[in-house]
């Protein structure tokens, strides 16, 4: 028996495969991946998301027709937008951890590998002195010099290891400032904001009569859709207020500039992406700026760093 099980927090799983028992050229036709850290399969970018339900179904159909018995485990909750963000926080700072760790194995293993070229080099003769062909020496010398260049090689190759594992290990630890610049939280809101009104707009939506074509829909109707889609309007709502929050707390702490149309006017001059340009037009969303050309740029309100006012 096979169980498909869904949470917010630990995303789609399978149970009761096993190697060799045909499920995974299924599952993975169907978009599931092994995980080798986990040794499971899951579907891609399901954790702290509502269940892919058409995705669940999709894999259910496909592998009871391959003759697998399947049930599922669906848990259509969601946790809070500050506790998923907690939880990725500290996944993202073990992972730096851990990365830092394996940085410190890959420097540790390249002073060793040079260690061993060094050593292999010096075992070689002094002033680069040629193989002597058909003397006593040449095998013992032939050997010294291979000896030396796989040394060599490897010790190249744990030198580019240790570097790459380095800049990874750096790159880890800025990806939570990255997620909470105050641009990308800004454009966040933003989009998070379409995607709920695109939400409720699926609510009210006219629906097709073969008959009178599009036509308002019913009560009943909306109120059925209200419910199917509550799940999801109820994470993105939270989602908004929790960035929100963010939003206002930099803006408060000075992190976070918080212009808009009502402060910014033809006229002014900004600083955006760390030049000085005058503002042609404030838009609802962005303001348009000079370029110097004959076109203007735009630029949403949040990557303004200064404003002044003209004297």
């Amino acid at each position: 028996m096979l169980t498909i099980t869904h949470s917010h927090a630990a995303g789609t799983m399978i149970d009761g495969t096993s190697k060799g028992d045909g499920t995974a050229e299924i599952l993975k036709t169907v978009g599931w991946r092994w995980g080798r850290s986990i040794s499971a399969w899951f579907v891609p970018q399901s954790r702290d998301r509502l269940p892919k339900i058409h995705t669940i179904t999709r894999t259910r159909e496909a592998l009871e027709a391959a003759g697998f018995e399947v049930e599922t485990d669906i848990d259509h909750e969601h946790r809070t937008t500050a506790e998923v963000e907690a939880g990725k926080i500290g996944r993202q700072a073990d992972r730096v951890d851990a990365l830092a760790a394996k940085a410190d194995r890959k420097a540790t293993a390249e002073d060793a590998a040079w260690t061993r070229a060094q050593s292999a080099l010096d075992r070689l003769p002094e002033g680069g002195e040629p193989i002597k062909i058909g003397h006593h020496s040449e095998s013992r010398h032939r050997n010294a010099i291979t000896k030396a260049d796989n040394a060599m090689r490897k010790s190249v190759e744990a030198s580019t290891d240790a570097t790459h594992a380095q800049a990874r290990a750096d790159a880890s630890t800025h990806t939570t400032d990255a997620r909470y610049r105050p641009v990308t939280v800004a454009n966040r809101i933003d989009t998070l904001g379409a995607e709920l009104r695109k939400l409720e707009r699926r609510v009210i939506a006219p629906r097709y009569d073969d008959a009178q074509g599009y036509i308002d829909a019913t009560t009943t109707q909306k109120q059925a859709r209200a419910d199917h889609l509550a799940p999801n309007l109820a994470e993105k709502r939270d989602q908004i207020a929790y960035w929100e929050a963010v939003r206002a707390a930099q803006i408060e702490s000075g992190t976070a500039t918080g212009y808009d149309r009502s402060t910014v006017k033809k006229g002014d001059r900004v600083k955006i992406r760390g030049q000085w340009r005058e503002v042609v037009r404030a838009n609802p969303k962005t303001v348009s700026v000079s370029t110097g050309y004959t076109w203007t740029d735009t630029a949403p309100y949040a990557e303004i760093q200064q404003h002044q006012r003209p004297e």
